[in-house]
């Protein structure tokens, strides 16, 4: 029992763990479902919205994350404040 409270423990801190980025990636996620829903757009359109979103997102966090770890490599500050 210990050890499936730890893997829930560690499945819920991948995704709460950084915010900012889970709340991208179900944004992009939401607007590829709603072009092929409501926007009647060919599957393999909202496909490739999907994918450059998602791309999007996870570069603009790998960015994000070098500022920040270069900013406290300089001695600045590095948090939400700094970016």
């Amino acid at each position: 029992m210990t050890i499936l409270r730890e893997v829930l423990a560690e499945l819920i801190g991948m995704f709460v763990g950084d915010a900012r980025l889970s709340a991208a990636i179900l944004a992009v996620v939401v607007l590829a479902a709603l072009l092929i829903e409501f926007g009647h757009v060919l599957p393999l359109v909202g496909g490739g919205v999907l994918l450059a979103g998602c791309l999007a997102v996870v570069v603009t966090s790998v960015r994000r994350g070098a500022r920040r770890a270069a900013a406290q490599a300089a001695g600045g500050p590095a948090g939400p404040a700094s970016e």
